[in-house]
């Protein structure tokens, strides 16, 4: 099977979608994405795409950060992505990337008067973390970075050095992932995803000004425990000890999608299982995801698998 991407205004095949060495972005990070799942409905021969307007509104917020100019619409930017999977010919769950990134041949760090493109790639794509365990999870050294560094609420490229830094040192530590602190010392969230707490049946979340970025699965969780449990759902400051003193302890993200965590810095959380709101909530986004509860059917857009055109 090949694969394909959208590079330089073509799709071509994904080994062909290769920059410059002296691309800006690849000199300095200089590039803004997202991550978006398609689920693979078997019934209907039908991925379906989570929240990919939501998406892209980010996308365009984030390169708004970067200086980065473009024509391509909302509308545009899905097209593509319906296409890499029919082009593709992938019957099952994908992840697409799409990217703008600073694409001038530029050795200065310079933001402004530099080109931007775009580009995007499919994969086939299962689970990035075993959500059906409990995950163990340490709070990590490195701190999270600052608004007034590298603003986390823009998914910036080159910001993913510290994710990486924090993941790598999870992994050393025999752990499964991270959960980071401001530098003011308050609870900000995963390496790569948003975290909640469950505590005294309340659904906690830290607030978008601790250094968080504004996740989209975050926003659908703290929706669908609104009106499937009737949950209260509260987004403020959390301190590092709520964390061990929580009933349950979750990650989401579009990856990550509803992880189950166990223990946080070899301390159980709850039972040191997955716990039932944590699960309950995991089953209800899931069956939101495919398709199954119509109610969320304004979320998804339906690429039908191997057909001229994508279905709007």
């Amino acid at each position: 099977m090949t694969t394909y991407a959208y590079f330089q205004g073509q799709y071509v095949p994904e080994d062909q979608a290769n920059i410059n060495i002296k691309t800006h972005a690849f000199l300095y990070g200089t590039s803004v994405f997202e991550g978006i799942r398609g689920y693979w409905n078997e019934q209907t021969e039908t991925v379906y795409l989570m929240r990919a307007r939501e998406h892209f509104e980010r996308m365009l917020q984030s390169a708004k950060i970067l200086f980065m100019e473009t024509s391509l619409t909302v509308e545009d930017m899905t097209e593509t992505c319906a296409q890499l999977i029919q082009k593709s010919g992938i019957r099952g769950d994908v992840y697409l990337q799409p990217r703008f990134y600073k694409s001038g041949h530029v050795v200065p760090p310079r933001l402004d008067e530099v080109d931007t493109d775009y580009c995007c790639f499919v994969l086939p794509f299962g689970a990035y973390l075993d959500v059906n365990k409990g995950l163990k999870v340490c709070v990590s050294s490195w701190r999270r970075v600052s608004d007034n560094a590298i603003p986390p609420r823009g998914k910036i490229g080159g910001a993913y050095v510290n994710t990486g830094l924090a993941m790598a040192e999870a992994h050393i530590n025999g752990v499964d992932d991270a959960i980071f602190l401001t530098e003011e010392g308050h609870v900000s969230e995963g390496s790569g995803m948003n975290l909640f707490l469950v505590k005294d049946g309340k659904l906690i979340t830290p607030r978008t000004t601790d250094n968080i970025l504004e996740g989209i699965t975050r926003a659908s969780l703290m929706e669908l425990a609104q009106n499937e449990l009737g949950m209260e759902v509260e987004a403020r400051l959390v301190n590092r000890t709520e964390l061990y003193l929580a009933d349950e302890a979750f990650f989401t993200g579009t990856a990550a999608q509803v992880a189950p965590i166990a223990s946080i810095d070899n301390r159980p959380i709850g039972t040191g299982k997955s716990g039932p709101i944590t699960l309950q909530l995991q089953q209800i986004y899931m069956d939101a995801v495919k398709g199954k509860n119509t109610k969320y059917s304004h979320w998804l857009t339906p690429v039908k698998a191997q057909v001229a055109s994508a279905t709007k």
